[in-house]
């Protein structure tokens, strides 16, 4: 073999590794950044996949998902989010309560975020306005807050003789200063109770009884939602009648519900993400022209109840 054969070949094996790193790169790569664990986010993560299906992008096929778990542990996000950022992602979406898009927001100004959140993503400082949103954020609300009193006063109608009712919320859910007047609007007395593990969901439901709580209402959380059939469950035990935040409360045996699917607002988000990943540059993809979404409400009865 002579020398100019041989460095062609030799040059081949250089240049293929190369080539091969830019098909890679060309495929675009999403973060997937949630405060939960995989087994409880799989119905999210199956509808956040069939949103970018939709789209035209099929997770191996042409679009790689990088995803990081928290496991609960709300301490480990801005690490994983900082993972994210170096492996050069294309877009990072991120769920589960604020924690998670507020350490994506902090590491980095020019990826873009897609993101779902059950409260107000401008209470909690995450973007400027709903309609303008700025920077480099764009997302969903389920309006979780906002729509409290309305749950309140569609409780009140299904138990009209009680006068004493109780709101699970999680300790890190905003002041309930909207629902408080609320109630005494209606002259209800209401009593807030906390919760932030299973234990403390049973602790909540065992103090109805010296409280004379006759209904009780339930915050939208990430939490209390992976953790419904317990609620549901509890509920029933308890023979108190209750008002969940998201359907699928309702389809899983839930009283009533007034709100809206978790999942299929990750399917949007699924969407959005696709939508983002297809930006030629990063920096170009800001969000400050896309108003903000917010799923409209709808009262859900389970089966047995319609």
């Amino acid at each position: 073999m002579n020398r100019r054969r041989l460095m062609l070949l030799l040059g081949g094996v250089v240049i293929a590794p190369r080539a091969l790193r830019a098909q890679q790169k060309a495929m675009p790569v999403i973060g997937y950044l949630s405060p939960g664990s995989p087994g409880a986010a799989a119905p999210y993560v199956a509808a956040f996949r069939q949103g970018l299906s939709e789209t035209g992008y099929d997770e191996g096929r042409n679009v790689a998902i990088e995803y990081r778990w928290a496991e609960g542990h709300g301490d480990r996000l801005p690490a994983l989010a900082a993972d994210l950022v170096s492996r050069q992602v294309d877009v990072i979406a991120a769920g589960g309560g604020s924690a998670g898009i507020l350490a994506a927001k902090s590491a980095t100004s020019t990826i873009p975020i897609v993101f779902l959140i059950g409260g107000d993503p401008v209470g909690v400082g995450m973007v400027n306005s709903l309609a303008r949103p700025g920077g480099n954020l764009t997302g969903f609300t389920l309006l979780g807050g906002e729509l409290v009193p309305k749950r309140l006063e569609l409780l009140s109608e299904l138990a009209p003789q009680t006068k004493v009712i109780a709101l699970l919320l999680h300790p890190n859910s905003p002041a309930t200063g909207g629902v408080q007047e609320a109630a005494r609007t209606k002259g209800l007395e209401l009593h807030v109770l906390r919760a932030s593990t299973e234990s403390e969901i049973d602790a909540a439901f065992a103090s109805l009884v010296p409280l004379h709580a006759g209904a009780l209402l339930v915050g939208a959380d990430p939490f209390f939602f992976s953790r419904r059939e317990q609620l549901i469950a509890l509920a029933a035990r308890h023979a108190v009648p209750a008002i969940y935040s998201e359907r699928e409360f309702a389809a899983a045996g839930g009283l009533i519900s007034y709100g809206t699917s978790r999942t299929a607002a990750y399917r949007q988000v699924g969407t959005t993400s696709a939508g983002s990943s297809r930006a030629p540059s990063r920096p170009t993809c800001r969000s400050s022209s896309r108003p903000l979404s917010s799923w409209s409400s709808i009262l859900t009865l389970p089966r047995r109840w319609v």
